[in-house]
């Protein structure tokens, strides 16, 4: 039950209100055409560690987008953005949100690369000096990641070429600081560019507004939910977070959802319930979708006894069908010449209603692959992992 003002109070609020809320935040509940920045804005990033999940996560929110605008958005308009943030993970976001994600990230994120960094007893004017380095690399024009380390590695110290040689990335700590970003290229030819050079001069905005308003942005997209979601959910420690709710102040009310006291901004309270129950929301979200990521427990999204079809190993989480706001299989697809093949492997039984609204769905992926379509719909899975 809310626990809030009389002129705000509900007498109840189910599961299936709050899931719906979400489901409409995220532009899966109605049809709609919002474009590549209004749906990263609005899901606080769109998750690009797989660049081909982060295209197929914009197309299950907009069926008639296609690569080629999305494409426009990163490379030639740049009003979208990628690079690491949440997790250490790679987003796209708007441009314009940019500073406020790097300002309330940062403190965090340079920490854990220093601490790497420390174990080789590299100090932070070491690390400051090579960041240095990085940038001067980079005053030309971007670089991928060979080409900055082979133009750093004669002018660091051994401590510093050794912890080269061991790590994936040299470019940690100046992509946390907002000073580069990721330019032009994918796959293996990915670049890195300066961030005053790709995207102009950044606003400076300093880090407790950004993270008041960056968990402003997460309870739009995911509310109710508590600051152990968004820490889980951002990366930052939940004891750098407690201060958030203190200085949202009246901005937040509380909510019991399942035995827990969950926040939601009280401007988004009268939300709740107005979508209404409404027909079958039927879904199909690729790897990594940011709808199954923002909570720290899944008991909402999937039975226990799945949870390993979905979460996986090493990071990865697995294409889902999504009905209702709740995982009731997993799927894959495979491109074969002219051919999209798509494999549904139900975790549960599905309706006729579910099967004919996930042949739709199949058939819209196809035409965003612009192939044809075979789908494949297995019997109702009984093994658990």
């Amino acid at each position: 039950m809310p626990k809030t003002s009389s002129s705000h109070r509900r007498d109840s609020l189910s599961l299936s209100e709050i899931v719906r809320f979400r489901l409409a935040r995220h532009h899966l509940l109605s049809p709609g055409q919002p474009d590549a920045v209004i749906l990263a804005r609005d899901v606080c990033g769109i998750q690009a560690q797989v660049m081909s999940a982060a295209f197929l996560q914009l197309w299950t929110r907009n069926h008639a987008i296609t690569r080629a605008e999305i494409e426009t958005a990163l490379w030639r308009k740049r009003s979208l953005v990628k690079t690491s943030l949440m997790r250490q993970t790679l987003h796209l976001v708007p441009a314009n949100a940019f500073p406020v994600y790097i300002a309330a990230l940062r403190t965090s994120r340079v920490a854990g690369a220093l601490r790497i960094m420390g174990k080789f007893k590299i100090s932070r004017e070491e690390a400051g000096a090579l960041t240095a380095l990085i940038m001067e690399a980079l005053s030309s024009g971007p670089l991928g990641r060979a080409a900055i380390a082979a133009a750093v590695r004669p002018k660091v110290s051994k401590r510093v070429r050794a912890w080269m040689e061991k790590v994936w990335s040299i470019v940690r700590v100046p992509v946390a600081e907002g000073l580069i970003c990721y330019g032009p290229g994918e796959g293996n030819e990915v670049t890195f560019i300066r961030a005053d050079q790709w995207l102009g001069k950044q606003q400076h905005v300093a880090e407790e507004p950004a993270r008041v308003e960056l968990l402003r942005a997460y309870l739009r997209a995911y509310g109710p939910a508590t600051l152990t979601d968004f820490s889980h959910w951002s990366g930052m420690p939940a004891g750098e977070l407690r201060p958030l709710r203190e200085l949202l102040g009246n901005e937040l009310v509380e909510i019991e959802v399942e035995k827990k006291n969950c926040l939601l901004l009280r401007e988004d309270l009268a939300a709740l319930g107005q979508e209404g129950q409404g027909p079958d929301c039927v879904r199909l979200l690729p790897y990594f979708d940011p709808y199954l990521l923002a909570h720290r427990q899944k008991d909402h999204l999937i039975e226990a006894r799945h949870y390993k079809r979905v979460y996986r190993n090493q990071g990865w989480i697995s294409p889902v069908v999504l009905v209702n706001g709740s995982v009731a299989g997993v799927w894959s697809y495979k491109r074969q010449g002219q051919m999209l093949q798509v494999t549904i492997e139900p975790l549960q039984k599905l309706t006729r209603t579910v099967r004919t609204a996930l042949a739709r769905e199949a058939g819209s992926l196809a035409g965003f692959f612009e192939s044809t379509l075979e789908l494949a719909i297995r019997t109702t899975a009984t093994i658990s992992e």
